[in-house]
């Protein structure tokens, strides 16, 4: 008898659908057009709402970078002069940062003549002899001779785009100096290209024949730039030096037929 009961008996969620089981699919009745066309009105919506907040947030992330930076590098230099003034009793925001930007210049001046030049290479050959501090001095005197206005014989010649370091795939480098391969039979050009490997300041120095180097028209801060952006500033096309001189030839040419 009791075996009967525990049988026969029924949940009263089904007993006030009649028996019927809600999560059966085939069993439930059918959605109204009504909800489905909300659904797919709130998908759309949804849809909608995240494309535009992403699109906002890509085009406000650049800016709000370059704002902060820029906000940082103020306060950071300005703070060199600021706690003098202080001390004077002028307390005026950025004027510790023109102080230091007329500081940088006068020191440009300075170094540009012949007595600058002299204390400034003295000082040179003390860092240079401390163990530690002159691997780092290098690197950024490195990076600072790239860029620098005054092209000098430390500084990145060209950029280059090698085939490395396989067949079919290439490297951006940079050439920094040129050596002669004496042989046998004749003496061969050979190019020194630095070729970064950890943004700027680690990388791989390779001799490569002169006549195998792609020499694009980008000029060093472009190379600089697209390497420490990870290749995010590249341009869409890029043109072999040869190529841009035969099209500027023949420019005047098309003009006169």
């Amino acid at each position: 008898m009791a075996e009967e009961k525990e049988s026969t008996s029924v949940p009263l969620s089904q007993a006030a659908n009649g028996g019927e089981d809600p999560e059966d699919p085939a069993k439930s009745p059918p959605s109204s057009p009504n909800s489905s066309t909300r659904k797919a009105c709130c998908f759309v919506l949804q849809s909608w709402v995240s494309k535009k907040f992403m699109t906002g947030c890509v085009v406000l992330f650049p800016v709000a970078v370059t704002f902060f930076i820029t906000w940082w590098f103020i306060q950071f230099v300005d703070g060199f002069f600021s706690p003098i003034y202080d001390q004077l009793g002028f307390d005026i925001f950025g004027l510790g940062f023109i102080t230091s930007l007329l500081f940088v210049f006068l020191v440009g001046v300075f170094v540009s003549s012949w007595i600058g030049g002299t204390l400034f290479s003295i000082g040179e050959w003390f860092i240079k002899r401390m163990p530690f501090i002159r691997h780092i001095y290098s690197a950024s005197k490195q990076i600072s001779s790239a860029i620098s206005p005054d092209q000098n014989t430390t500084a990145f010649k060209e950029v280059a785009i090698i085939r490395h370091p396989r067949v079919g795939e290439y490297a951006f480098g940079f050439i920094t100096s040129t050596v002669i391969l004496q042989r046998d039979n004749e003496d061969e050009e050979l190019c020194s290209v630095f070729v970064p490997t950890n943004h700027l300041y680690i990388g791989d120095i390779l001799l490569v024949n002169s006549n195998e180097i792609i020499r694009p028209n980008l000029s060093i801060r472009e190379g600089i730039e697209i390497i420490v952006s990870g290749g995010m500033t590249m341009p869409q096309t890029i043109s072999p030096l040869e190529r841009v001189a035969r099209q500027n030839d023949r420019i005047p040419l098309n003009r006169i037929t």
